[in-house]
């Protein structure tokens, strides 16, 4: 075989595993995206006997499982979404804080995580966002007392409810760009913006939202650097307010005061 054919074949050869390669990140990608827990764990199994045990069936008739604490008289609601790789066990020492201080909390099992059934994908979540929210008005917890809070990938749902329902603030802890940029990171060869079917696009999205915007991100964040919180921050709308913490890190903001930080911001909402 002459070189020039041999050149040709190796080319030949790589672009086919180039193609194989998109082909798995494209219909595998939401394997790359979500790290679910499933295990149920009930309330009181981690201490939370005040916490009750609801579940959400929605419109597809998927069962989600929640927590929901109610609000002592006059304190806000904390509607939280979850990251990737978390569920409502591993959060109820920030769920018990909340409660400490007289907040409401409905935590959302996404699905797939902590007993709630099928699989996460970014508009199922958006819609499931929609559906908790619902599940709140319909007990009468009035909507400007009830604060989306998203942490990590949670902030996509935060900031898509923020733009359908009204609400007092959104707090987005840890704030992605976009699925896009994070993955650029590793895998800047390859044709993301094609492959990626969840985009999250927190960036983009926070633009048509009016409602107040707490950013809390840590200056030693490994996963989501927080140039993606600044970024975030920049592109919403006044009211908003960012904090930056010098040595926090992805998952330990509380343990720098991000908790702090937001019953402030909120308290200053009410003036």
């Amino acid at each position: 075989m002459a070189k020039g054919e041999k050149t040709i074949e190796l080319i030949a050869w790589l672009v086919a595993i180039y193609g194989v390669i998109c082909a798995v990140a494209y219909f595998g990608n939401r394997a790359f995206i979500y790290f679910p827990d499933p295990v149920r764990v009930a309330p009181a199994k981690v201490g939370l006997t005040a916490v009750d045990e609801v579940e959400l069936v929605t419109a597809d008739h998927v069962t989600l499982v929640g927590w929901h604490a109610r609000a002592k008289q006059g304190k806000p609601t904390i509607l939280y979404f979850h990251g990737n790789a978390s569920n409502a066990a591993n959060r109820a020492p920030r769920v018990e804080t909340m409660m400490q201080d007289g907040f409401g909390v409905f935590y959302l099992n996404n699905r797939g995580y902590g007993g709630s059934g099928g699989k996460p994908t970014e508009e199922k979540n958006i819609a499931d966002a929609s559906a908790a929210y619902d599940y709140l008005a319909g007990l009468g917890v009035p909507a400007n007392t009830i604060v989306a809070y998203g942490e990590s990938l949670g902030s996509g749902q935060a900031i898509r409810l923020a733009a359908k329902r009204p609400l007092a603030a959104i707090v987005l802890e840890s704030p992605l760009t976009s699925i896009i940029d994070v993955a650029k990171a590793t895998y800047f060869w390859l044709p993301l913006s094609l492959l990626i079917t969840d985009k999250y696009d927190n960036e983009e999205n926070i633009r048509s939202v009016t409602t107040p915007v707490l950013v809390l991100h840590g200056k030693q964040d490994g996963i989501i650097p927080s140039a993606m919180g600044l970024r975030v921050f920049r592109a919403a709308n006044q009211p908003k307010k960012i904090e930056i913490y010098p040595s926090g890190g992805h998952v330990d903001l509380f343990d720098h005061g991000a908790w702090e930080t937001t019953k402030d911001f909120l308290a200053l909402l009410d003036k």
